[in-house]
């Protein structure tokens, strides 16, 4: 498979659910030193969040990492040196972005990392701190959180950004409630 066709392939990758696995939170240590030693002082603060940030929870196996930065200016600033790190990315999908960036790592046609660049301190890093801790701290909220996870997947198994919307009232109301 050529680097043009693993992309090709990660890109229109099936939302395919996992069960957890015990090496995601080292695999997630792992980036954040490649990331913290390949960009040296660039990021504030680096993150797991994202289903493979909380125990137990089943996931698509990707490492969500989310990596504040001072500004916004600043996160769209790093895209070329982001890529260069080994990630991809749609310019006209971040130039659709107003609070993060959005960058994607993938290996033999599967994603492996996410990588969100945020304003650290900022709405989007609270909420995806607050998301992760809620359902860290509530096996019922996160029991309820993995049910709706497999029924969107099977209903959105090749329309990932459905998927991901279809979660998001879920998601407003256990932050509303954290």
């Amino acid at each position: 498979m050529t680097e043009d066709e693993s992309l090709l392939a990660a890109i229109h990758e099936e939302v395919r659910l996992q069960p957890y696995e015990p090496s995601w939170p080292e695999k997630f240590l792992a980036e954040m030193n490649r990331l913290a030693s390949l960009l040296p002082g660039v990021f504030s603060e680096i993150a797991h969040v994202g289903s493979t940030a909380i125990p137990g929870m089943p996931a698509k196996p990707i490492i969500d990492v989310l990596a504040g930065v001072a500004s916004m200016a600043l996160a769209k600033s790093l895209a070329v040196r982001i890529c260069a790190a080994g990630y991809g990315t749609s310019a006209e999908f971040n130039d659709s972005l107003a609070d993060r960036q959005w960058f994607m790592r993938w290996s033999q046609g599967h994603r492996t990392h996410h990588l969100h660049v945020v304003v650290h301190g900022g709405d989007v890093w609270r909420d995806h701190l607050a998301f992760r801790d809620a359902l860290r701290a509530s096996s019922e909220l996160a029991a309820r959180y993995a049910e709706l996870k497999f029924r969107l997947a099977a209903r959105h198994a090749i329309d990932r950004e459905a998927y991901t919307e279809a979660k998001a009232e879920f998601i407003r109301a256990a932050l509303r409630n954290a």
